[in-house]
């Protein structure tokens, strides 16, 4: 049987990371086939029309979505007789997410897709990892367009970050409440909206919750329900330094100002297939329903691999059409996105066109107005809002004629995709009240304005 390597699928081991040897020839292994849509259509020219808010393009229901857009049969059975050829098992498949979730060992997977898995030991851990491209029998070529979760390194970060000691200047906070007023934030209180938040991580504690929102006069709490993704659960670590930051933090802006939605909170592990699961799971969930997506998760576009890219934007686009809006958090390192290479980075998910991203500012308050609100750059705490010109994705047109002023100097027009779209109060200086694992703290980021 001819192979062909699958187009994006490179991968090259975390910097630092050391080979330590074979991975485990019987270790039980999960991974993500995702593939064409049904029609050979882009979406992204009707998402186009649909934002420049063209009339006669209306947003396509789930089902109507799933039947004309979601997987072709023929291709799902044809990974399926794949699969069973190698002696790999179909754990799950939908065909809306046109993805298959495939079971088996290390060795059936090795020998499927003619990979070598390993284990890396690197700084913060060790993961199950492989070097080169992933390779599909020809007739599988264009069918599939990714295998997420053969490599499970750590594919994202979550952009928050607790206060940990107050500048020369006063450091302030504010609750969700305030914030909210101060934004003049519509008014209504989400009743009869879902509102899904993405984590790849940590967990809540519905006690912590109840006394957050009766501390803040909402009563009765929001609604929240975890939704496992990938075997992951709501997991809370204990530690308020930990996810369990995050996933406190986006439940409780989330539900301090839309009291009355229903918050689903999809958990997924921190891998490229968890986070593509997690969002076509969310977009695509027809018992939630969510309307909006918010994701405080993502790394810098060089850490992806383009069919992960590809995948995951497909995601969002698919979003789009299905008139659910997706906030994500364009990062918490400034122009770099953490990476020390000198250059200029921007955060993924936030760089793809089909979602809004979301920056960061410092913010001061006079009574129930905004006194100043500068770009939150600190340089001394190492916190920034994140930011710049995406290498991947082409200018969106409603960009065209804007600027960036770039690491080298100088300001440049942007020819691609700039981030982030819209911002708001992220600095920790001037953080959000939060309640953590029993712990009331001050917490910033660019996630709180996701």
């Amino acid at each position: 049987m001819a192979l062909r390597p699958l187009l994006g699928s490179e991968r090259t081991p975390l910097s630092g990371a050391r080979d330590t040897g074979a991975a485990d020839p019987n270790e039980r292994v999960e991974a993500s086939v995702l593939v064409r849509r049904r029609k050979a259509v882009d979406l992204t020219a009707r998402v186009g029309r649909l934002r420049q808010g063209d009339k006669s393009v209306g947003h396509m229901n789930r089902d109507r979505f799933a039947a004309e857009y979601g997987a072709d049969p023929a291709d799902m059975a044809a990974v399926a007789r794949f699969a069973a050829a190698h002696g790999l098992t179909v754990a799950s498949q939908d065909p809306a997410r046109r993805t298959l979730v495939l079971s088996g060992t290390v060795a059936q997977f090795n020998q499927a897709f003619a990979v070598d898995l390993r284990r890396f030991q690197h700084a913060g851990g060790a993961y199950r990892g492989r070097v080169g491209a992933i390779h599909i029998p020809e007739e599988l070529e264009g069918v599939v367009i990714a295998v997420l979760g053969l490599d499970n390194r750590p594919q994202a970060r979550p952009h928050m970050r607790l206060r940990r000691s107050a500048r020369a200047a006063p450091a302030t906070s504010f609750t969700p409440i305030q914030l909210a007023a101060l934004y003049g934030f519509p008014d209504g209180d989400g009743a009869g909206e879902c509102i899904a938040i993405v984590e790849l991580g940590g967990g809540y504690k519905q006690d912590d919750l109840n006394a957050y929102f009766t501390a803040l006069g909402v009563s009765p709490a929001p609604s929240v329900v975890a939704v496992p993704v990938d075997q992951a659960r709501n997991a809370p670590t204990g530690d308020p330094n930990g996810p369990d930051g995050e996933v406190m933090l986006d439940i409780e802006v989330v539900g301090s100002i839309a009291p009355k939605a229903r918050i689903a909170v999809y958990f997924a592990p921190n891998t490229d297939a968890g986070f593509v699961d997690a969002i076509t799971t969310a977009a695509h969930d027809q018992t939630n329903k969510p309307s909006i997506i918010s994701i405080s998760w993502g790394g810098p576009e060089s850490s992806w691999t383009d069919q992960a890219m590809t995948a995951l934007d497909e995601a969002l686009q698919a979003a789009a059409a299905m008139g659910v809006s997706v906030c994500v958090a364009s990062g918490d390192s400034g122009s770099s996105d953490g990476v020390d290479d000198g250059a200029d980075h921007v955060d993924f998910p936030a760089s793809s066109p089909h979602a809004l991203a979301c920056g960061g500012t410092s913010l001061k308050a006079s009574g129930s107005s905004i006194s100043s609100e500068t770009v939150w750059n600190d340089g001394a705490q190492g916190g920034a809002s994140g930011g710049g010109v995406s290498v991947a994705f082409d200018l969106p047109a409603w960009q065209e004629g804007l600027s960036a002023t770039l690491a080298a100097g100088g300001a440049t027009p942007l020819a691609m995709r700039g981030v982030p779209d819209v911002c708001g109060d992220a600095d920790p200086e001037t953080g959000y009240d939060v309640r953590i694992d029993g712990t009331d703290a001050v917490i910033g980021g660019t996630s709180a304005v996701a």
